[in-house]
């Protein structure tokens, strides 16, 4: 290396080091400033037009040079996945950050403002060794203001990681609220021959097959810290409730005379609520994470399954016959009252409580094929969120409440998981394996 380009690094590191000390504060600072950029609670969010140019690059050496583009793209792939985002084309820039510069005193706002772009996004990035710098700033263009400026070092594997943390900085900043960027989805996929577990990236990216039970495995739940997951599997021949650690080679199983079905964790707990049927009656039952029953929930003629709790573990939404049909009910746990949620149409199943706590998703069947809808969880008339594209299943909220993940067989073959927002817009494909797809469930955000 020269003379030149090794002052050039140390320039570099040096200038950075300084600007991320003093930018974390004023990132900080900025907020908790009332910064609100984007109300995610408007149904008629517009995308906000934000340019992210390629990465000002310490060397001209190739191989950082591909490397640095490689993460300027994926910077663009992972905010424009939220939808909040239209990213700007690059052949409409009138200038480029890598050959002028990153920070404030060297950028000419009016160039971004120009061609529309509401934020800009700048990095600089320097490879060296299998190790990566970057240095990333979100300005807000029109009042030529930093919003947000970090600084991240690791190896070439921490790429996607270090991306994705700047990611939720950005939407912090932007929503008061850390997105979804550390989050997971679990489902079932039939692609090796039977109905297995398999667990993804909140963006559908590294899917990993996590179950071999070799036979049919359903209904994945996450615990609250994102560390357990219980699942119903056919090991035996039967339905029995499994719970593992993710990571630790710990699990319980809970196989009761008859059915052991549809696991859900207590928000903040190390329990679950399920349905069993040792009694006779599908009825739901509070156990414990190793497996005990700590007591029963429901009592009622009738079947009784798929709780789905509440935010603060408060009131518990769950599915049940005792009207006639399935339909959606809610039991407040203190007063061990139970009301009656859902009353549109003969047949809605698969609850799910939205993390604010004020919404339910839901599948509903009519006319003979199954649609999505949301409804206020204290009731009143449900909104239709998918629309005539073959059966729409199984939804499930991301752990901002900005997204919803479900199953669906709109393509005209096997089923598929998608994802759109939570007022219905914006609906795409996450991903496609071999064999189907089905029964999403999104973990919570796991540090």
């Amino acid at each position: 290396m020269s003379i030149h380009n090794r002052q050039h690094n140390l320039n570099f590191n040096i200038i950075g080091l300084i600007a991320v000390i003093h930018l974390f504060f004023i990132g900080t600072a900025l907020c908790y400033a009332g910064y609100d950029y984007i109300d995610i609670n408007n149904p008629f969010l517009r995308k906000i037009p934000i340019a992210i140019p390629l990465f000002k690059t310490v060397s001209e050496n190739p191989a950082e040079k591909r490397m640095s583009n490689k993460s300027s793209d994926l910077l663009s792939e992972t905010l424009k996945f939220t939808g909040y985002f239209k990213i700007l084309d690059q052949d409409a820039f009138l200038v480029d950050p890598g050959k002028s510069g990153i920070i404030a005193s060297n950028i000419n706002f009016q160039n971004w403002t120009g061609i529309g772009a509401e934020l800009l996004i700048t990095g600089g990035f320097q490879l060296s060794d299998n190790i990566i710098e970057m240095e990333l700033r979100l300005y807000d263009p029109f009042k030529g203001r930093l919003l947000v400026g970090k600084r991240y070092k690791g190896w070439i594997s921490d790429q996607r990681k270090m991306i994705r943390r700047f990611c939720s900085e950005v939407i912090y900043v932007m929503t008061g609220k850390r997105g979804i960027f550390d989050s997971k989805i679990a489902f079932i996929s039939t692609g090796s021959g039977n109905k297995e577990i398999y667990i993804c990236e909140f963006d559908g990216n590294n899917p990993v097959q996590k179950t071999r039970t070799k036979n049919i495995t359903l209904s994945p739940a996450w615990s609250s810290d994102g560390k357990w997951i219980a699942y119903t599997a056919y090991k035996k021949g039967k339905p029995d409730l499994y719970i593992e650690h993710l990571k630790e080679k710990r699990s319980v199983v809970v196989a009761k005379k008859g059915i052991n079905i549809t696991p859900a964790w207590v928000p903040g707990k190390f329990e679950l609520a399920a349905t069993l049927s040792y009694s006779g009656d599908p009825e739901i039952y509070m156990l414990t994470g190793t497996g005990k029953i700590i007591k029963r929930l429901t009592y009622n003629m009738g079947i009784d399954v798929s709780p789905a709790w509440s935010p603060n573990g408060g009131k518990m939404a769950f599915v049940s016959n005792r009207s006639g049909t399935p339909q959606i009910f809610i039991l407040d746990i203190k007063s061990r009252k139970v009301k009656r949620l859902t009353f549109h149409g003969r047949y809605n199943t698969s609850p799910s409580w939205s993390p604010d706590g004020d919404r339910i998703t839901y599948t509903a069947m009519e006319n003979g094929q199954f649609n999505i809808y949301v409804i206020s969880a204290d009731g009143g008339d449900p909104v239709k969120l998918t629309y005539n594209e073959g059966d729409n299943e199984a939804p499930s909220w991301s752990p901002d409440g900005s997204l919803i993940v479900f199953s669906s067989t709109r393509e005209g073959g096997p089923s598929r998981l998608y994802v759109m927002t939570s007022y219905g817009t914006d609906q795409r494909r996450l991903l496609a394996l071999p064999g189907e797809q089905t029964n999403p469930k999104w973990s919570p955000n796991i540090n």
